[in-house]
């Protein structure tokens, strides 16, 4: 998977990215733009895994980056000065969707570059306000964005990026299509796998976690969940929801609890010495895994995060 080639995040205001895509717009259509070392299609995701995912489905034929490093968040991410200039010279950019890159209309506003969301299709799931996790605006609930957790929804993001691919270099598409199916089977297979160990499972499974990112997952394989906070807020790892949580652990004698790479496990922790839970170690959601790390693609996470999963679930 290509290396990202963005600078360490500098945040900045509405107002300043909307004038630095102006200006990045500006420079390039007056000046040109860098010629490329080679003449392969340009494709902008909007974090990691996505990347990872067009590179499976692209090869050789299209070069692809990601917006969002390894190890960032991609929730409430704001992009840089360098990623400005990215969007500006992609041919083609790549969204989850769903609400989950809250800053992607503004950043991609000023692009000509097509734009293309890869969860068109999947069948959604709310998020779910859960005992203990009380309703204080009577808001309704967001549509849950996590929706690559799961290995069956997977088969729609990769259909939708062979699609994208095709249409964005016709003269690729046969082996665009090769790629994609031979990435189907492995997915399929995935599940398949999985499904036949929880099928050995004794009693139910329950999917502890700090955020809810794992609806699709546990919807696919039938565990119950429930999680500190629904999506990243500013009200993470409140005194009612670690109560709330312990409540559920204790409740359903849940040998393991999880909490996600790029949070802050304090609570869990909480969580854990409460109830004597054991804290396994930090599932991948929002991010692949930084250097050496264990997950370096798409298709490691899925594998890393069941197996944690279904590990943690046996020790009861």
């Amino acid at each position: 998977m290509p290396k990202s080639r963005f600078e360490t995040p500098t945040k900045l205001s509405a107002a300043a990215l909307a004038s630095a895509l102006a200006s990045a717009a500006l420079v390039l259509t007056g000046c040109g733009s860098e010629p490329r070392e080679n003449d392969k299609p340009v494709v902008l995701t909007t974090f990691t895994v996505l990347q990872d995912m067009v590179a499976e489905v692209g090869g050789d034929r299209v070069e692809v980056h990601s917006i969002t490093p390894a190890g960032a968040e991609v929730h409430e991410y704001d992009p840089t000065p360098g990623d400005i200039r990215h969007a500006v010279e992609a041919d083609l950019v790549i969204e989850n969707g769903l609400g989950l890159e809250e800053w992607f209309e503004q950043f991609i506003s000023q692009s000509e570059a097509p734009s293309v969301t890869v969860t068109d299709g999947v069948d959604t799931l709310p998020v779910t306000r859960l005992p203990g996790h009380p309703d204080d605006t009577g808001a309704e609930m967001p549509v849950n964005p996590h929706a690559w957790m799961s290995p069956t929804a997977a088969l729609t993001y990769i259909d939708n990026i062979e699609a994208a691919l095709a249409d964005l270099s016709p003269q690729d598409a046969e082996a665009f299509a090769a790629n994609a199916e031979n990435y189907r089977e492995r997915i399929r297979a995935l599940d398949q796998q999985t499904r036949e160990r929880v099928d050995q499972l004794e009693g139910e499974t329950h999917l502890v976690t700090c955020e809810g990112a794992f609806s699709y997952l546990a919807e696919d394989y039938g565990f119950g969940e429930h999680y500190l906070w629904p999506l990243n807020a500013e009200d993470e790892g409140t005194p009612a929801q670690v109560e709330a949580q312990i409540r559920y652990v204790s409740d359903h004698e849940v040998p393991t609890v999880f909490c996600e790479s790029t949070v802050n496990d304090s609570a869990q922790q909480r969580v854990a010495e409460a109830t004597g839970a054991q804290l396994g170690d930090p599932l991948y959601v929002d991010s692949l895994s930084e250097g050496e790390g264990p997950v370096s693609s798409f298709e490691d996470m899925l594998t890393y995060n069941i197996d944690l999963i279904l590990d943690g679930a046996e020790r009861g």
